[in-house]
């Protein structure tokens, strides 16, 4: 039962690590339309009329976005190894229980890509939206979202591992 919570875990985990950085690395967060030709954007370029430009600007919004969304994939990732590690069962840390590093690196994750999309959205939808007529965010943003809760859950799956290995450890062998 519990290497079951650990691969769901690793499971969500690998998909949300996937999926943050095709949202961090694509460029439709946002579309809109622009003299009457349709655009869009990402956290690094924005493109019109078929020809994509690099964000040259350097606006705090879209720093602390991108810089969440990057630190957000770095945390999964560690979480990824420690999952991964967690199955292996060396002595070398005893005192140190990998599910739960796992666990909370996942959560770590989640709040950095909830920061990311708060920020973004914020921003959007108090200013960007006010200066582009006809816009919506977009698949890429989208993704972000649902990596936020692939991370959330691969957390919740680890603290459950790590929850029944205390459960056994505590009750001893039987």
């Amino acid at each position: 039962m519990m290497y079951s919570f650990m691969g769901g875990g690793l499971f969500c985990a690998i998909v949300g690590n996937i999926l943050l950085v095709v949202s961090t690395a694509t460029d439709y967060w946002m579309q809109y339309r622009l003299s009457g030709s349709f655009a869009h954007q990402g956290l690094w370029r924005y493109c019109m009329s078929g020809k994509c430009y690099m964000q040259t600007d350097s606006i705090a919004y879209w720093n602390a976005t991108r810089a969440f969304m990057i630190l957000s994939a770095m945390s999964c990732f560690a979480g990824i190894i420690a999952g991964i590690l967690s199955f292996a069962h060396f002595s070398a840390f005893e005192r140190f229980n990998r599910s739960f590093a796992a666990g909370i690196m996942f959560f770590v994750s989640t709040l950095f890509v909830l920061l990311a999309m708060a920020i973004y959205t914020g921003v959007t939808v108090n200013f960007l939206g006010k200066r582009f007529g006809d816009w919506r965010f977009s698949w890429s943003y989208i993704l972000g979202w649902v990596a936020l809760l692939m991370n959330f859950f691969a957390g919740i799956f680890y603290m459950c591992a790590y929850r029944m290995q205390e459960c056994r450890r505590v009750a001893g062998p039987r």
